[in-house]
């Protein structure tokens, strides 16, 4: 049986620096997925932000785009195409209103 290397999520939750901490989570994980990723967040009124884009994490997630993701809690996900085409519309997390 083989080990098949497929996606990657990391959260957190009450730490008001979330988003940082889920930075450096799908860094570490940017193993399991390489082709897109993204970070959501929500605050005590349960706004949702998302930040999200094809590539790895260090060339979608800047300095600047994690600082605006406000909340104390946050998931992040790094994509491996197992189903699906290679498209910005496939890129986790999903939000939906």
């Amino acid at each position: 049986m083989a080990i098949h290397e497929e996606c990657g999520v990391f959260g957190i939750q009450g730490d008001a620096l979330s988003a940082g901490a889920v930075y450096y989570g799908l860094f570490s994980l940017q193993h399991r997925g390489q082709e897109s990723c993204g970070i959501a967040t929500t605050d005590d009124e349960l706004n949702v932000r998302c930040v999200k884009g094809m590539g790895l994490v260090s060339d979608v997630l800047s300095r600047d785009k994690i600082q605006d993701l406000k909340g104390s809690m946050a998931i992040g996900h790094v994509r491996y195409s197992t189903s699906g085409g290679s498209v910005p519309e496939n890129a986790q997390p999903i939000v939906s209103h």
